[in-house]
């Protein structure tokens, strides 16, 4: 990933809603991001990031999704596949530790009865918040 990859946008879950809340920034710490559902919930699956690269690959396969559809908090311009557990990124104020690749759910089958093939290895990564600080839409992604 080069030092031109940026966010693209941003969501968080909030109860009795089931599609992604759009936001302009997230404030995070080594809890999640604040204001989401899943704050606190489960330390290695707090934060996952998306990059627009998921999307494309359900488009290829004739499923059109809008963006925050597949449960991301953090949308990235560029592919993040090749990064491991335990590298890191800092977008804003906030450096991110990679925890694990996001793993398929049911709920993609919902979508699309296509869609957990589709991004079987695809759908993003898991990340905790090293550090606390705030992320906002367009803020450039460093490795």
């Amino acid at each position: 990933m080069s030092v031109e990859s940026r966010v693209l946008a941003l969501f968080i879950s909030v109860d009795n809603d089931k599609k992604r809340v759009p936001k302009e920034k997230l404030e995070l710490d080594e809890m999640g991001v604040l204001e989401d559902k899943f704050y606190a919930k489960n330390t290695n699956r707090l934060i996952l990031i998306t990059s627009t690269t998921a999307y494309s690959l359900a488009k290829s396969s004739s499923v059109e999704l809008e963006y925050g559809s597949l449960g991301e908090n953090i949308l990235i311009d560029q592919s993040i596949n090749h990064l491991s557990v335990g590298d890191r990124l800092k977008i804003g104020d906030v450096v991110l530790e990679i925890t694990q690749n996001c793993t398929l759910c049911n709920g993609l089958s919902v979508l699309d009865p296509k869609l957990p093939e589709v991004l079987k290895n695809d759908r993003g990564l898991f990340v905790k918040a090293v550090t606390s600080g705030i992320i906002k839409k367009d803020d450039i992604i460093i490795i």
